[in-house]
């Protein structure tokens, strides 16, 4: 048991150096990015991609091969769908709620498909992505909805205490979640079910049922995020979300999340979404190309991943 502490906390190590010595180099290069205002704007992109790496997290960590490629699609379907329910005279908690709930059922449909009929998580959660991107099109036909009410764009554009919103939501989202990986029975079952199927399955653990789980979780915050979007912008956008889902897979690895499953956390989650979010605002602060933002996210990706092999063939032996 120690050793595996020793373990999660090396691999959170180095992402946190990591995301510290990116801040340092960015601040020394260009000051603006300790402004208030930039920090601000950080946040909420934190908030974004953290809540999705989370779930992301939660599936990947279930194993069995389990990916959601969904939540970019997935944010620009709820966006939509919530700002269409307030403005069709549903009021925004009605709103919020249902939004919230459909999002939940998007995970169960996902794990229902994985788990009972056998598809892929690959191609199922591909085939939500294609289907909530169309759908989203189709309620707007391709027109943002907007005139959305004030108290609902409190939601992402209000600040408490200086701290927008947004972050006061992943920070609770965040401790809920670490709460479950980490000291509930779920967790430990989570682990297990990825770390070796057919021993838990032996163990009495229901797999199908904690893989469904994972995936119902994922559908929620990313339906959570995608009503923080719609916020933020003031409108039920069917654009939004393109490449969301790449990269909070991005930050769940290089967290320290195992692609093969039954090793991840949420701290390592929120670091590597902190360090995709920050690398982004760098970018944009240095003046850099955004043709060249989504090379230099790719080339972290294969990075981690490819640090995420190495490590595992040497801690094998």
């Amino acid at each position: 048991m120690i050793a595996g502490k020793k373990q999660r906390s090396f691999k959170e190590l180095g992402p946190l150096v990591a995301l510290m010595s990116l801040a340092i180099f960015t601040t020394v290069l260009n000051p603006r990015f300790l402004t208030a205002f930039n920090l601000q704007a950080l946040g909420r992109q934190i908030a974004i991609f953290g809540l999705l790496a989370i779930g992301e997290t939660f599936v990947i960590i279930s194993g069995g091969g389990a990916i959601d490629l969904s939540p970019g699609s997935v944010v620009a379907l709820t966006g939509v769908m919530v700002a269409w329910l307030m403005t069709h005279g549903v009021s925004v908690w009605i709103s919020l709620l249902l939004i919230l709930l459909f999002s939940l059922g998007i995970g169960a449909w996902h794990g229902v498909f994985v788990t009972k009929l056998k598809v892929p998580a690959f191609i199922i959660t591909l085939g939500t992505l294609t289907i909530a991107r169309g759908m989203a099109a189709v309620i707007t036909r391709g027109w943002p909805v907007i005139n959305l009410p004030g108290s609902f764009l409190k939601i992402g554009q209000a600040d408490f205490l200086k701290i927008p919103v947004p972050v006061w939501i992943l920070i609770g989202v965040t401790l809920i979640a670490d709460f479950f990986l980490r000291k509930t029975v779920y967790g430990k079952h989570l682990r297990a079910s990825g770390g070796n199927e057919i021993a838990a399955r032996f163990s009495g653990v229901n797999v199908d049922a904690v893989r469904t789980i994972a995936f119902m979780v994922s559908g929620f915050l990313a339906g959570l995020v995608g009503v923080i979007v719609a916020a933020r912008l003031s409108q039920g956008q069917p654009g939004v979300g393109s490449m969301y889902e790449l990269y909070a897979i991005a930050s769940t690895v290089i967290g320290g999340t195992s692609l093969t499953g039954g090793e991840g956390s949420v701290l390592g989650a929120i670091i590597g979404a902190s360090i995709i979010s920050l690398l982004w605002n760098a970018l944009v602060l240095l003046n850099v190309s955004t043709y060249w933002h989504n090379v230099v996210i790719g080339i972290v990706i294969v990075v981690a991943v490819t640090l995420d092999i190495v490590r595992r063939r040497f801690v094998s032996k």
